[in-house]
This record gives structure tokens, sequence and C-alpha cells, in this order.
């Protein structure tokens, strides 16, 4: 991975007057980091700012809400992105996690003062306040119909709840710690929660029933996915009959980013393991890109890329910085992945530059959620963020 470039958090307010300023930086491992300035030399007619920057530093191409600069020495180029729209008024605290219906109309978040709320995703309008869980709600997710909303929290329960009239219509109880993640198996009739508790479990929704305990394995489990399978993968077979309640877990993995520095894969029908792979530190979460290609980041900033075929040795570990690794989302041909340092970037195979997505300054950014062509952010300093990549 190329030398990350650091910008001002707020660079678009503050090159938009005459003579305003902005700092920048080059960071290349292992050697003393570059420091600059971009300076707005005027505001054009078409209301883009002219900008130059300090020695080191070129700026390649702006716009009203990105800039491409790049650093020539470390041979190295970011494209930043400002928010196209912020929300401030959904919650008052810490964002912990974020989603976005399959239609985009509407969001779902949860925050640190134990609220949830249902959102108009153009605008930020509350919709609907979902109210039932004791303590922190840890994580939200539309089904894919976009109607109805799975969420886990601290009290060990995991929820239902309809986005129409924000009722609670299941609540599944059997975990002994506070839910931290969870997958929906495809359209739903099945989905599946890590826990503090250690273990990860297959849940039959129709019933509110468990229908097995997936894995326990000991150690906290920090991140869940759910995918399927290339076709050359042996994901092993049942030990009993599947339940006829199980609906759409043959030919799919389970992944687990465990606090033990353990990143475990094994078959959801068959709950063979596939591999364990030990990292350089507890990994908080972890996604999959295709059929035999998975992505998992960890505490100490490493993003793992690994080949479920080969597992022994990733195909790749990137580390921009030594902030922990919070989400890690699959978009088009690459990922955009958030830290605990602020930072938030996408990575896309055609482009030979990161895409940062600005604004949080130095919170961290818990977790991302995609609609189409929007990228929806939400941070420990209370707002929610939209990016327009368009605006590219």
């Amino acid at each position: 991975m190329a030398a990350p470039l650091r910008i001002q958090s707020d660079w678009a307010q503050a090159l938009r007057k005459d003579e305003g300023e902005a700092w920048l930086s080059c960071h290349p491992p292992g050697k003393p980091s570059l420091y600059g300035s971009l300076t707005c030399q005027g505001i054009g007619l078409d209301g883009i700012p002219e900008v130059t920057a300090s020695e080191g530093f070129v700026v390649n191409e702006i716009n009203k809400k990105s800039i491409h600069v790049s650093c020539p020495k470390e041979n190295t180029s970011s494209k930043f992105l400002a928010p196209y729209t912020i929300f401030s008024r959904i919650h008052t605290k810490s964002i912990t996690c974020l989603d976005i219906s399959s239609g985009g109309g509407l969001g779902v978040s949860s925050s640190s003062d134990g609220s949830m709320k249902i959102w108009q995703a153009s605008n930020g309008e509350l919709r609907r306040v979902l109210e039932g869980h004791v303590f922190d709600v840890n994580c939200c997710r539309f089904f894919p119909s976009g109607l109805v909303v799975l969420s886990g929290g601290m009290d060990a329960q995991l929820k239902i709840w309809s986005a129409e009239d924000a009722t609670c219509v299941a609540t599944f109880k059997g975990h002994k710690g506070g839910i931290l993640d969870t997958a929906i198996v495809d359209r739903g009739r099945n989905v599946v929660s890590g826990s503090r508790d250690g273990t990860a479990r297959l849940w039959d929704c129709g019933r509110s029933a468990c229908l097995g305990v997936l894995a326990d394995c000991g150690s906290s489990i920090n991140g869940v996915a759910v995918g399927a399978a290339d076709n050359s993968i042996n994901l092993g077979s049942p030990e009993q009959m599947p339940s006829e309640r199980e609906v759409g877990t043959e030919a799919k993995m389970l992944l687990l980013a465990r606090e033990d520095k353990k990143l475990q894969c094994l078959g959801l029908q068959s709950r063979q393991p596939v591999f364990l792979f030990i990292g350089s530190d507890a990994f908080n979460c972890c996604t999959f890109l295709s059929g035999f290609l998975l992505l998992a980041g960890t505490q100490d900033g490493n993003i793992y890329q690994l080949d479920v075929r080969s597992p022994r040795t990733p195909v790749r570990v990137i580390h921009r910085s030594g902030a922990p690794l919070l989400s890690l989302l699959n978009f088009r041909d690459g990922f955009i992945a958030s830290q605990g340092d602020g930072s938030c970037f996408v990575v896309q195979q055609d482009l030979d530059y990161a895409i940062e997505l600005t604004g949080a300054d130095c919170d961290p950014v818990y977790k991302v959620a995609t609609w189409e062509k929007q990228i929806y952010t939400c941070c420990r300093d209370g707002l929610l963020r939209r990016y327009q990549l368009s605006d590219l």
C-alpha cells in the first residue's frame, strides 16, 4: 500500500475563503512524515477554489467536494472527498452502527445513548424510534426486504422490528453475553449472531428459536460474515441432518472475527472447520469479497486479505496506521474501511489512489453503509455523513 496522505478534516470549508489554508501530510512507512499545506488563491466563477500546494505536494484536480493531491517524492496520491450532507439531529451522542435499506430510502442507526432510530436517507428526517433493548444497541441492519430491522444489544437479546410501525415483532434469547454483530442468511428466514459469550448462533426468525450453536470459541466474537462459497472449497458435511427450518445455509461460509487474535471460517450448514488463521491482534471486523476472497481487520490496524483456498499466507496485508480497524465493507471491485483515528477510505482495483472520506476529526468512524453511489458513515462525534461518489 502506498504511503497514506492525510488532510485537515474540514479542508473543504477552510479552502473556500481567500487565503484560507489547510494542512496536509504524507506518512511513508519507516520514514519521517512530510508536512505541507494547501492555500486558496481565490474562488473561480464556477465556485471552485484555486488551490496551490506547498513544496513537496501537487494539487492534481479540485472541485466543490473533492481534491486530488499527490506527493511525487513518495509516488503516492489520494483523492479526498468532503461529505455531501451531514445529519446532526438524529442522535446526540456517539453513533455505533448504521445501515441503509435495499431501496436506499431509509437508514437505521444506533447510539451509545441506547437509542435506535429509523430516518429518511435523503434528508435525515426522523421516522421511527425503536425502543425495547436494555442498555446499548451494538448492531442494527435491514433485512433484504428493507421493511424489517435486526438488532443486537448488550442485553444479550436479538430483536426484529417493523420499520413501518416500529413494533418489535420477535425477540431471541439464548446468548449469555452482549451481541456484537449479526449476519442475515439469504432472504432472512435465518440469521446469525456473534456474542461476547464466545458463541455464534443460528436462529429461525419464523419461530424465534435457536437452531444451534455454530461455534463456541471461548473468546468474544467481534464480527461475523456469511458468504457463498466457491465450488472449489470443501465445506465438509453435517454430522446430523439439518433442520428443515434451516433455509439457505448450504454452500455458505461463516467467518468469525475473534478477540483472541483468531479468524475462524466454517461451513455454515456443516459446522465443519474450513480454516483458522492467527493474526497480529484481536480481529474486529470481517467481510467476503468473493466466493474465495475475504478481508479481516485487527485492533492494531492491519487489514488481512486471505484466499480461503490457501489461507495460511495472506494475499496481502494493508497497514496504514496503528488505529483499530472498525468496519470493512465489500464495495464494487474493492472495499471500504474505517478506523479508530477517523480515517475512512475506499480502495478500488482500477484506481491507483485511495479515495479518502474526510470530515471526522480523529473521532472513530464505527460503521459504513452504501447505496448505489452514496456512502454513509457514523462516528463517535454523533454525526452521520453522506458522501456522493458522483462528486468525484
